[in-house]
This record gives structure tokens, sequence and C-alpha cells, in this order.
């Protein structure tokens, strides 16, 4: 009955597996994000680990073919928690460098050689590598709570409860293998009855873990959509207001005239309408780039004489018009009195 349910249990966890690697594999060729290359190869490791316990639990191998899967399955294991805890880090920091490198990959290598050489017993593996796991899924775990909940709530979830399974099944190994005494209210049938179905167990924590993953990436990709899009409409309404002004004596240009009616309406303004008489002669006889000097000239006059609340519009070549909310005709002659001294 335990090996059936060992079989049925580690089938599902493989097709499992093998369904979430497929889908970040195609996810990470799409995408080429940093977090999207990490989870693919996490996935990939974690199916890696669990071929070997298939052929483990086929072959039954000893000695030093023990050894070697044993440490392929130790490391690769090792190598599902690095690269997760890498693609958390590239989600939560994008464009910043990975820490460590390949340091922790060249760790997960040392850990599988150590299992190869030390490790010989089905017991002694599992409560070793769980345990460890356990540790490490507080990395990643740290890194999602720390970030902004909106994009790692979810992963976060999930590594918490992959991490607790690998927690529990640490215990079920060193409870099997005689290295601690059983928890009170179990048995040691119960415990390798736990082993036996843990695999399925564990292919649904992962399934949430996957969709952890999922949760973020898509939340990050509308952040960005957003993102691009208010970028898009403060260019767009940069290029509005460069449309609607005068390049030369920054006053706003004709565009801007019916906008500056409409404001004025409802309390009513006074409108000018000035021109600068013999301007073509200017340009015929001394050139466009010294017209272009008084026309600038002419509108530091125009600010001056009016107040910041009034409109000044470069209507066309010579003229212009002003609109002065507020100011009654008197005063606005006076204005243009003192704009012609």
């Amino acid at each position: 009955m335990t090996l059936e349910l060992w079989r049925l249990s580690t089938a599902v966890q493989v097709a499992s597996i093998i369904l979430i690697a497929t889908f970040f594999a195609a996810y990470a060729r799409q995408a080429r994000s940093a977090e999207g290359w990490a989870w693919r190869d996490a996935w990939l490791a974690n199916l890696v680990a669990l071929a070997v316990t298939v052929v483990f639990w086929v072959q039954r191998p000893s000695g030093a073919m023990f050894g070697l899967l044993a440490g392929v399955y130790m490391g690769a294991k090792l190598a599902f928690v690095v690269r997760l805890a890498q693609g958390t880090w590239a989600l939560a920091h994008p464009g910043s460098p990975t820490p460590g490198g390949a340091v922790p990959l060249a760790a997960c290598a040392m850990w599988g050689v150590a299992g190869a050489l030390t490790v010989r017993s089905v017991s002694g593996l599992g409560a070793a590598q769980h345990s460890l796991m356990t540790l490490a899924f507080v990395v990643p775990l740290v890194m999602a709570w720390r970030g902004d909940r909106r994009l790692t709530g979810w992963l976060g979830a999930g590594i918490a409860a992959r991490g607790a399974l690998a927690a529990v099944a640490a215990v079920a190994y060193a409870v099997d293998g005689g290295l601690v005494a059983p928890p009170s209210g179990t048995t040691l049938a119960g415990t390798r009855f736990f082993l036996a179905a843990h695999s399925a167990v564990d292919a649904g924590a992962e399934w949430l873990l996957a969709l952890g993953m999922v949760f973020a990436m898509s939340a990050r990709a509308r952040r960005e959509v957003e993102v691009a899009n208010e970028e898009l409409l403060a260019t767009q309404a940069s290029l509005r207001a460069l449309a609607d002004r005068d390049a030369l004596t920054g006053f706003p240009n004709r565009r801007a005239l019916a906008a500056a009616l409409r404001a004025a309406q409802p309390a009513g303004a006074t409108i000018a309408f000035l021109d600068l008489d013999g301007f073509k002669q200017i340009n015929d006889l001394h050139g466009h780039a010294v017209g272009d000097q008084a026309l600038v000239r002419f509108a530091g006059a125009l600010r001056e004489s009016f107040r910041p609340e009034d409109t000044v519009v470069r209507h066309g070549g010579d003229e212009f018009v002003v609109v002065a909310p507020g100011l009654d005709v008197v005063r606005t002659q006076e204005r243009l009195a003192a704009l012609r001294t």
C-alpha cells in the first residue's frame, strides 16, 4: 500500500512539475526577464531532482551509485531554492545585479558533492536535505515580504507553504531514520504513510508557489504598463504645450487663444490687439535675425507692462493679443501707454 501510494503521489508531482517547468521555460523565452530566467532554472532543477527520485526508486541503487544519485538530488533541490530566491530578488529589484553572482550555485554543487560522499540512507538524505531547504526558504520568504506586497504577497504565501512542508518532511525523515523520537500523537507507520504521500502534498504547495510567481509577474507587467501610460500622457501634454507656444517669444500662439478667451468669459476681460508698424521694413533692411531680436524685445516689454495673470498671445508675425481678466479699459490704456513709451 505504501509503495503504491508513493508511486501515485510521485506521478502527481512529476506531472505537475513538468507542466510548471514547461510554462516557465516558455515564459522566459518570451519575456526575457531576469526573474523569468531564474524561475525557469528553478523549476528545471526541481524537475531534475524529481527525475533522480524516480530513478532511485526504480533502480534501488547502492554503494557509489546511491551516493551519485543522492548528490545530484541534493544539489538540484538546493539549486531550486537558490534560483527561486534570485528570481524573487530580480522581481523586487529590477535592473539590479543578483547578489552573490554564481557563488550560491557553486555552493549547491559543493552541497551535492558533500551529500554524495557522506549520505548512505534515504532517511539521512531526506532529513539533511529538507532541513537545509527549510532554512534556505527563509531567504526568498524575507525578500518577498520585505518587498511590495502588491507584487509579492501571493509569492510569499507559496514560499511559506513550501518551506513549511519541507520542515515537516525533515522531521518525518528524521523519525523514520531513528534520528529523533516521534512527536506525541504520531506513530512510525503514520510517519511512513506521510512520506509516501508527501509528494502529492508538495505538488499542491508548488502549484501555489507557481501561481504566486505568475501573479507577481503579471502585477509587475501591469505596473510597467501603467507607468509607461503615465509617461506617454505626460509626453503628450508636453508636446501639446509646445504646439500651443511660440518658440521665439515664449508666448502662447494663436492655438491657445480660444482657451484663454473661454477661461476669461465668466468674469469678463479686456482684450487688446497689437501690431508693430513698419515691422516689414526691419526685416527688409536688416534681415530676419534683427527682426526676431525686435520681436523678442517687444515681448519683454509686453511682459513688463501687463500682469502675470494676463495672457499674451502671439497671434501672427508682428501681431499680439492680450487677454486681461478683470482689467478695465482705462487701466488697460494706461498700460498700453507705458508700453508705447
